[in-house]
């Protein structure tokens, strides 16, 4: 039998060691969520793992893919955070205005040299953006740059979603409908799925030339969820808003998301929340049949959708009720 001695245990101790660390060396730049729903307001956070080569991070870059609509930093303590703007090539709407250009770029740069990322350590870089109604796979390309060098996270795979191979991938986010059910759901009717009962769902009539009108309805959700957003393809926007009286003005405001505790009925009426729909392709006639997406998050973070057929019908209760879609006071 052949012994070893101290120094050859050291070599091979060192040469294993070594092959193992050249195996996780690219720690990717990665989406800590990695999939959403189409049209929702998605949080997202870039986790760095790791520096270059030794070095710490002191920057960070993130492109912003085609598509994503109105994305805003979130601030990190010891950091200074500027945006890039751009003009679209397809513009679009928001709150009843044109919007022409938007945010390309979000760079994260440290303030302080105690502030940088070590080597040794990992860190998030969080922003939140509208998605694109379309499914899809969404590529993020992120630069990372260090004390000494950096990595430029760009890689695509020619084809599919599998980044084995890539040194350099970029961050991928998969936009993807989950969970869907469909209904029709006509005044005083109600479907339920296996996570939420929607009722007495009803879409307001239009008249020729009005671009605007809100939807309503009742939402018990079997576990505590949240109402991300929601769709519509008879409208440019939809959106989820609330209306109240402040200082006896009437003021409608989009809220990036609804709570609907566990077991409880929320109501979405006219004067209070409700589903905003503008940008109308044409007008909704009475009995006219409108098709909703509503996009859901439940406690767990899971993500699913119901999609609805509803009237443009009101209910006689409703007949006199406020009407939304006309002042928008923000």
């Amino acid at each position: 039998m052949k012994y070893l001695d101290n120094s050859h245990c050291m070599t091979l101790a060192w040469g294993l060691i070594a092959a193992l660390f050249s195996s996780t060396v690219y720690a990717h730049a990665v989406l800590t969520e990695q999939s959403a729903i189409p049209g929702s307001y998605y949080k997202g956070a870039i986790r760095i793992g790791h520096g270059c080569e030794g070095a710490s991070t002191t920057g960070v870059k993130i492109f912003m893919p085609a598509g994503f609509e109105g994305a805003k930093p979130q601030p990190k303590a010891g950091w200074n955070v500027t945006l890039k703007k751009a003009k679209l090539n397809e513009p679009y709407q928001s709150h009843g205005k044109t919007v022409i250009e938007d945010v390309v770029e979000i760079e994260w740069s440290v303030g302080t040299k105690e502030a940088a990322l070590a080597d040794g350590s990992f860190d998030e870089f969080a922003f939140m953006a509208r998605l694109p109604d379309k499914p899809g796979l969404a590529w993020l390309r992120v630069l990372q740059t260090c004390e000494k060098g950096q990595n430029d996270w760009v890689e695509i795979p020619s084809a599919g979603s599998s980044t084995k191979g890539l040194k350099m991938p970029a961050a991928l986010l998969t936009i993807k409908a989950e969970g869907a059910s469909i209904a029709t759901v006509s005044p005083g009717g109600a479907v339920v799925s296996s996570q939420v009962a929607v009722g007495g769902g009803w879409v307001r009539p239009t008249v020729k030339g009005q671009k605007a009108t809100g939807a309503f309805m009742k939402i018990t959700a079997k576990e505590s969820s949240k109402l991300l957003g929601v769709s519509s393809p008879v409208a440019g926007v939809a959106e989820i808003h609330e209306m109240k009286m402040d200082k006896d003005v009437m003021k409608m405001a989009a809220v990036p998301s609804l709570d609907l505790p566990a077991g409880k009925a929320v109501e979405l009426k006219p004067g209070g929340y409700h589903v905003m729909l503008m940008d109308l392709k044409s007008p909704l006639e009475k009995g006219a049949k409108v098709p909703l997406t509503l996009k859901f998050q439940d406690a767990k973070g899971a993500k699913f959708q119901v999609e609805l057929m509803l009237e443009a019908n009101p209910p006689a209760a409703a007949t006199n009720a406020p009407a939304a879609g006309h002042q928008h006071h923000h």
